[in-house]
């Protein structure tokens, strides 16, 4: 007996990872508080993960690139299940050049966080439904 992964199975797995990826680096950018020159990092899957789940279900829409004159070529096409890791430069550098502010790193941390508990909530309710159906089915 073989059983497929569903689709938002799928979606979940790969949001748990890339959760798991953002705890790392935002733990990175903690421990290197004191390092000079550090920029902290970030990652950006959500425009991914939208970006697959439209195209998916068929709703991608695709924004067409105006061309002014034949010769101009067309756009890169960019992985769009990869996600983007990206600097946080959005906080004044001390004097040593580092710009890790802890307020940031710690209330994104608190965020990561509960994202991923209600990521693993949600698969957990996916496999009780899945369990309870089995268990139901096997009743009949």
């Amino acid at each position: 007996m073989s059983f497929q992964i569903s689709i938002s199975d799928k979606y979940l797995e790969s949001a748990l990872a890339a959760r798991a990826i953002r705890q790392d680096l935002i733990s990175g950018n903690i421990a290197n508080a004191d390092t000079p020159y550090y920029r902290p990092r970030d990652i950006n899957f959500e425009d991914a993960l939208i970006k697959e789940v439209n195209k998916e279900f068929g709703h991608q829409k695709k924004l067409e690139l105006a061309k002014t004159t034949p010769n101009m070529m067309d756009p890169l096409e960019d992985d769009p299940a990869k996600p983007t890791i990206f600097f946080r430069d959005g906080h004044l550098a001390r004097n040593d050049g580092n710009s890790v502010d802890l307020d940031v790193e710690t209330t994104e941390l608190a965020k990561n966080n509960i994202m991923y508990n209600a990521v693993i909530e949600a698969l957990k309710k996916d496999a009780a439904i899945f369990r309870a159906v089995l268990t139901e089915s096997k009743n009949i």
